[in-house]
């Protein structure tokens, strides 16, 4: 696969709400507020779904043509330190990617752009 920088004007930056999660149902997914994972500038993000949330280190590219977004994570499960690695691919209009605990468990998810007034 060719890997290159992103252009400057990222299209996963922004707010993405979680639709579906292999391993949780949307219900656990919206536990504490609506699940989703935003990226931002300067490689950085965050993410809240169920009683996790964390902070990402993002690095952005471009493979095969298509967004990507490789990061690790760290923050919080149930109050308990947490800390993982994931991924999220620009799928048609659609946001598409996995999540990773470490030693722990692993979910794909998909999530789908928010706008600017967080609907």
């Amino acid at each position: 696969m060719a890997k290159k920088a992103i252009p400057s004007k990222n299209p996963l930056e922004g707010r993405w709400r979680i639709t579906s999660m292999e391993q949780w149902d949307q219900d656990y997914v919206d536990e504490e507020e609506k699940g989703y994972f935003e990226f931002g500038p300067h490689n950085s993000g965050s993410f809240h779904f169920g009683y996790v949330q964390g902070i990402m280190d993002c690095r952005a590219t471009l493979r095969d043509g298509i967004p990507r977004i490789d990061f690790t994570w760290e923050g919080n499960d149930e109050s308990d330190e947490a800390q993982g690695r994931g991924w999220v691919v620009l799928d048609g209009t659609e946001l598409k990617g996995e999540i990773f605990f470490h030693e722990g468990d692993d979910s794909e998810f998909r999530a789908t752009k928010q706008n600017l007034k967080g609907a």
